[in-house]
């Protein structure tokens, strides 16, 4: 699509998004103010709105509209399947009524209920849905009538060349197609040749065809170690002619790393990331920390005295357990707990080697003779996890990731792809803590930490969240 043309459907999408969040709120506000049951056009007309809810909800529009930015909700979707897209929207419009929810506790919005969100929530995520299936559904009926097309230029003619433009040409509806390939004589040209695409030049000749064909694309699928001279006259030809310029994934035979583009300094990079993508996702995540963690501990302030409290009567010692975990990419923290052993149990845990029950390089006891009874109900309740608001609040964790290590535990790893766990923010909670915890064994615990990474996104989070509440209230797996 022409950039100009692009840009008017981006400012109308914006504009439409937007018109059906102010609906939404108003359509979710009619039961609330007038409770529950049928309003007449006539009741919600006569709605009247206070001057301090206007700017209330002038901030939620800016709130939302930089959310959906953040989220990639307004990215190009056109490499970006039906199912990835949608999955963009639900969680852009799910974070959104979570965004709304959390600023109606901080100001106190009475009208913003249960009913409200549920609303609300329902009604942005179906009418947003909607308009992107209907998007999707004319573009690529347009596309499938052969406007609105952008014509590929493969260069090599390997097996992963051949891969990528199958893929291209398997989803009609994306509107690319592959006008043929560009490679010079080698081993495996003979083979390729049999197959169903034609090669139209070779390097030498590269220059004058694109002076005479219509190219939107060129995609460069050669092995850069051996062909990086031919790769780089070939880009900077494309950038002379205004041509975008893609490399497929897998230049360095990467398996889980994920590209993506920056710039240091001025000097654009491709950077491969196997933690969490940096950028707009990540950066609500870190928003959702602190709010919920500072929320967190302000309504739990009156909990943590009565267990402060507590230990105090029950044991000397201090109220807090802090010990050393690692962090982010191996940094050093210190861990906040409530303290449910006795004061010097780090250094009897020598003398009790002999009786962990956990694979792996962790140290487990079920019925650990160091924690004291009130300690053991903190431990089965959680509440002795709590604490871990403030590393939450201070950056050194998140709410939802994979469980933070002594370093005790990590100098017994032996091997390297359990220690990709420590590429993201540890966390309070994640997989291993609702799929059984201390019951299950330290390979599949690494797995799930593992699959965490792999499978990230703030629904997910949001999932773990839910089902570490439930976990809690069952007790599963607590020691």
């Amino acid at each position: 699509m022409a950039t100009s043309r692009r840009w008017l459907l981006l400012k109308i999408l914006k504009v439409v998004d937007l018109l059906i969040l102010s609906a939404a709120f108003l359509l979710a506000a009619v039961p609330v103010s007038h409770g529950v049951g049928v309003v007449s056009f006539a009741e919600f007309l006569s709605m009247r709105i206070k001057v301090e809810n206007f700017f209330l909800f002038a901030g939620l529009l800016a709130v939302w509209h930089i959310l959906f930015v953040c989220l990639g909700v307004y990215q190009s979707q056109r490499l970006v399947s039906r199912q990835e897209e949608l999955a963009r929207v639900f969680g852009a419009t799910s974070s959104g009524t979570l965004c709304v929810g959390l600023l109606s506790l901080l100001f106190r919005i009475r009208m913003v209920t249960p009913t409200f969100v549920l609303v609300f929530w329902v009604l942005t995520t179906v009418t947003v849905l909607a308009s992107r299936l209907a998007l999707r559904f004319i573009l690529e009926g347009i596309r499938r009538r052969g406007r609105n097309i952008r014509y590929v230029l493969m260069v090599g003619t390997n097996s992963r060349a051949v891969d990528f433009a199958q893929k291209i040409e398997s989803k009609v509806e994306s509107g690319y197609r592959v006008i043929g390939f560009v490679d010079e004589p080698w081993g495996g040209l003979a083979e390729f040749q049999k197959g169903p695409y034609r090669l139209v030049c070779d390097f030498q000749h590269f220059a004058s065809f694109l002076r005479k064909t219509v190219v939107d694309d060129v995609v460069i699928g050669l092995p850069l170690r051996s062909y990086y001279e031919q790769s780089s006259v070939i880009a900077a030809l494309c950038e002379l002619h205004g041509i975008v310029v893609r490399f497929p994934h897998g230049l360095f035979n990467m398996k889980l790393a994920r590209p993506r583009a920056e710039e240091f300094d001025g000097d654009p990079m491709i950077t491969l990331s196997t933690g969490q993508m940096a950028g707009g996702p990540e950066v609500f995540k870190r928003i959702l920390d602190v709010i919920l963690s500072a929320l967190g501990l302000l309504f739990l302030a009156p909990l943590f005295l009565i267990v402060a409290m507590l230990i105090k009567l029950e044991s000397e010692g201090p109220v807090f357990f802090l010990q050393n975990r690692l962090g982010l990419n191996k940094r050093r923290f210190r861990i906040y707990k409530f303290r449910t052993m006795v004061a010097d149990a780090e250094r009897q845990q020598a003398a009790l080697e002999h009786l962990n029950e956990q694979q792996g390089p962790v140290f487990k006891i079920q019925a650990d003779p160091r924690i004291t009874p009130l300690g053991r109900l903190l431990r089965k309740t959680s509440i002795d996890e709590l604490p871990q608001l403030i590393n939450v609040l201070r950056g050194e964790m998140s709410l939802v990731g994979p469980r933070p290590l002594p370093v005790r535990d990590y100098e017994g790893f032996d091997q390297d792809w359990q220690r990709r766990r420590f590429s993201v923010r540890p966390g309070i909670t994640c997989l291993w803590q609702i799929s059984g915890r201390n019951s299950i064994e330290f390979d599949k615990w690494m797995e799930l930490d593992i699959r965490y990474i792999d499978e990230w996104s703030l629904w997910l989070d949001l999932q773990i969240l839910a089902g570490t509440i439930a976990a809690v209230m069952k007790g599963t797996g607590a020691a």
